[in-house]
């Protein structure tokens, strides 16, 4: 998706810098990872597709991913002459002109390239200008709060990211000092190659932030959720980042992942499952276990719903999808359900579960779940003899403990 290489030559002032490449390709076939592209596909056949300079490296990754074969690559004036350098494991690297005073870039295989972290690329002095192309609600009728799903368009720059990961949004105007709103932190929803698995957008799952001012009683409303949530498709959006390593979806295809998830907590876990289930690339196909418990306060407020069922219809073997629904449904001492609750049911599972070193245990949402997860799995660590507190240092140091909350 990403290459460094193009990266540090996109940002230089060369004769190639605004160019666009012709790229003959073989070997692709019409299926549901390339519905979307924008060019035509044949069951035979060579497809010619006009490459910006700047997106050379990412189009032959993609190009790849789909079983197609680069046989050759001209400018566009057919001035210059270019050759591309491919990798043992099928990746391309970066085309170049053929000038005897200019090494070849040097291409690395996609097992090392996935392994990168973007952080910061872009910050809050010059964030990313994107553009929304699409807002929807996600709770249905009868829900509570106001739940949006956003998706920006990012083609235009060279903002990437991996699942996990989160991005600044920085609301326009000023606030009561007259000075530039901060920016706000939110999980990205979408897996690295976005909603349309063409790379060129980030969504986010995003909640109005709501509440009462403690002396006046007036209802607040908070700046930037309600700025997105009402943000008009063709809009522009100020991105920031992105930032993060703490919530990264580890490369085992045979790990086993838990997630633990309250309302809008759920966005990470969403870009884990559509890159698990939803999309089929060469260089990931999930075999393991996924597992999501989910807190919400009624029905209509489980969030992405119709898919997440659909999962667990699809791959009964690999996905399971269990619900703590507060304001529905009654824990075992007749109070209202909450997710420490389904823990406390599901202990001896999930405690044999964390047992195996390729189990990763995640969780995302309101600030208290971690406390919450102790309740619900601390009584039964006791029961095997061991002290919740120091089973959890030796998941964090085993990097299988994974929280991100707010």
């Amino acid at each position: 998706m990403y290459s460094s290489a193009v990266a540090a030559t996109s940002g230089q002032t060369t004769a190639y810098g605004s160019r666009l490449f012709v790229y003959e390709v073989v070997g692709l076939s019409q299926n549901t990872d390339n519905d979307s592209l924008n060019y035509p596909i044949r069951r035979s056949g060579s497809v010619f597709i006009t490459v910006p300079y700047a997106r050379m490296n990412q189009e032959m990754r993609r190009i790849t991913r789909m079983g197609g074969r680069i046989v050759s690559i001209n400018p566009l004036d057919a001035e210059t002459p270019l050759k591309s350098t491919s990798t043992p494991s099928g990746g391309s690297g970066v085309a170049q002109p053929q000038q005897s005073n200019q090494k070849e870039a040097k291409s690395k295989p996609m097992t090392q390239a996935k392994k990168k972290v973007p952080v910061n690329i872009y910050k809050p002095k010059n964030p990313y200008i994107g553009k929304c192309v699409e807002n929807y609600a996600l709770v249905a009728e009868g829900g509570s709060g106001v739940v949006q799903h956003l998706t920006f368009d990012i083609s235009g720059g060279d903002l990437h990211y991996l699942e996990g990961q989160s991005i600044g949004i920085v609301p326009p105007g000023t606030d009561d000092k007259g000075k530039p709103h901060k920016l706000r932190l939110y999980s990205i929803a979408s897996t690295r190659h976005g909603d349309k698995v063409d790379d060129k957008t980030v969504s986010l799952c995003v909640r109005q932030l709501e509440y009462e001012h403690p002396e006046t009683k007036e209802t607040v409303y908070g700046v930037c959720s309600t700025h997105l949530c009402n943000l008009e498709v063709g809009a522009d959006v100020a991105i920031t980042g992105p930032v993060g390593k703490e919530m990264l979806l580890p490369d085992d295809e045979d790990a086993t992942i838990v997630m633990l998830a309250t309302g809008t907590g759920i966005a990470p876990f969403r870009s884990f499952l559509w890159r698990m289930f939803y999309e089929q690339h060469e260089d990931y196909k999930f075999k393991g276990k996924a597992w999501l418990i989910f807190g919400v306060p009624y029905s209509a407020n489980i969030l992405y719903k119709e898919q997440l069922e659909e999962l667990e219809a699809k791959y009964p073997d690999n996905f399971e999808l269990t619900c703590a629904i507060s304001r529905e449904q009654k824990n075992s001492e007749g109070g209202k359900m909450y997710i420490q609750h389904r823990v406390a049911e599901q202990a001896e599972k999930l405690w044999t579960m964390l047992q195996d070193p390729k189990t990763h245990l995640y969780m995302c949402g309101l600030k208290g779940m971690e406390s919450g997860i102790q309740e619900g799995l601390s009584p039964f660590a006791a029961q095997q003899g061991v002290e919740w507190s120091d089973f959890v240092k030796k998941l964090k140091k085993e990097h299988r403990w994974h929280v991100e909350v707010y």
